[in-house]
């Protein structure tokens, strides 16, 4: 961090409504869509802060992006209970508003910054490790669409469009098939085949939904494993990064979380035949999800969760070769078909599911 930066940073911190004086600002983390700052201040002992430099490139509407949050932070601390010697702010992220009482500040330089109190003693997981820690996560998921499933999703601005729109991903593979800018069409038929083989069934939540058999509610829509925190018995204790919380379809949440949890190897194995289903893990997820969903959710929801396990890594794959097909432009790639291999991780994950649906089912079945 240079001196340069490190100043931009502090005069932006002292922008917001701080307790006490500023002590330190260092690094935080390790998103790849925000910068992230630890802000400690001479109260420290009480609170500290987060300090976040939000990517307008990825959310170029600041404002919506900030009223979704507040909004849904705003509705949940209302919803939350607290244990003795626990706080709000322990359980739901809380915004710190600036001196000015906004949720965010712009800079001379164009930076748009926001802050929110640092949720201490807790912990995350990239990679679930126990059933304990899975069935935590779906009931993490489950309780935060339990507690927003009253609010009003028409109020939350889509501030990423067709985000979890398969016809829309699947339009733009078409347009770079028929463009074929890099000439890989030829190199890839067998995955296109996999994927236009399942383009029907793939669209069923978006019909149920478009025909008003799913309600719209207000889902997380970046369900990965940690954006969960815990405490240190490894129970739920804060669901985090709101920035894509929008109106959508509970499957959604529930596919792209099993996505990334019962997937042993990592997204871009070059070895397909490494991939499996943690299918205990999947179990572990699904229970804890239901117990805290079941009651709010409508048969037909209950009845199209596993449909969402299989669109979202269906989808995942879609939107990689769409980006092969390109050339590489939106995921950063370290090799030339790297691009390839995570579409070819993605599809074969679609692939073992098929073999495992009537277990996957028949879990979700007994849950409810």
């Amino acid at each position: 961090m240079s001196d340069f930066n490190q100043l931009v940073i502090e005069r932006a911190a002292k922008q917001f409504t701080l307790g006490g004086d500023i002590i330190s600002v260092q690094p935080f983390g390790s998103g790849h869509i925000n910068d992230t700052y630890r802000v400690m201040t001479t109260e420290y002992t009480q609170v500290s802060y987060l300090l976040q430099r939000i990517n307008h490139h990825v959310f170029p509407n600041v404002d919506g992006l900030m009223h979704n949050i507040a909004l849904v932070t705003k509705h949940l601390s209302e919803k939350v209970k607290v244990a003795k010697g626990k706080r709000v702010s322990d359980h739901v992220l809380t915004i710190v508003p600036t001196i000015d009482g906004n949720l965010y500040i712009q800079d001379d330089p164009g930076n748009y910054w926001r802050m929110f109190i640092l949720i201490e003693d807790t912990k995350s997981y990239d990679i679930v490790e126990t059933e304990i820690q899975a069935a935590e996560g779906g009931r993490a998921f489950g309780l935060f669409q339990k507690q927003l499933s009253d609010l009003d999703a028409s109020l939350i601005i889509e501030v990423l469009p067709n985000f979890h729109n398969i016809d829309f991903r699947l339009e733009n593979l078409r347009k770079a098939i028929a463009k074929d800018t890099c000439k890989r069409v030829a190199l890839v038929k067998d995955r296109l085949d996999f994927i236009f083989s399942r383009e029907d069934r793939m669209q069923t939540i978006l019909q149920l939904g478009s025909k008003g058999k799913l309600p719209l509610r207000i889902t997380h829509n970046d369900t990965k494993f940690n954006n969960v925190l815990l405490d240190h018995h490894d129970k739920m204790q804060c669901v985090i990064d709101l920035d894509t919380v929008m109106p959508g379809y509970v499957a959604y949440d529930f596919g792209d979380a099993i996505r990334t949890i019962i997937n042993p190897v990592a997204e871009d194995e070059i070895d397909v035949s490494k991939i499996s289903l943690n299918l205990a893990l999947y179990k572990a997820y699904a229970e804890g999800y239901l117990e805290e969903a079941n009651d709010f959710l409508t048969t037909l929801e209950k009845e199209t969760l596993v449909d969402g396990a299989f669109l979202l890594p269906f989808m995942q794959g879609v939107r990689f070769l769409t980006d092969y097909l390109e050339g590489d432009h939106y995921y950063k790639t370290k090799y030339e078909d790297h691009n390839l291999v995570r579409t070819n991780t993605q599809l074969k994950l679609v692939e073992e599911m098929e073999r495992n649906e009537a277990f996957m089912r028949k879990v979700v079945f007994d849950c409810i």
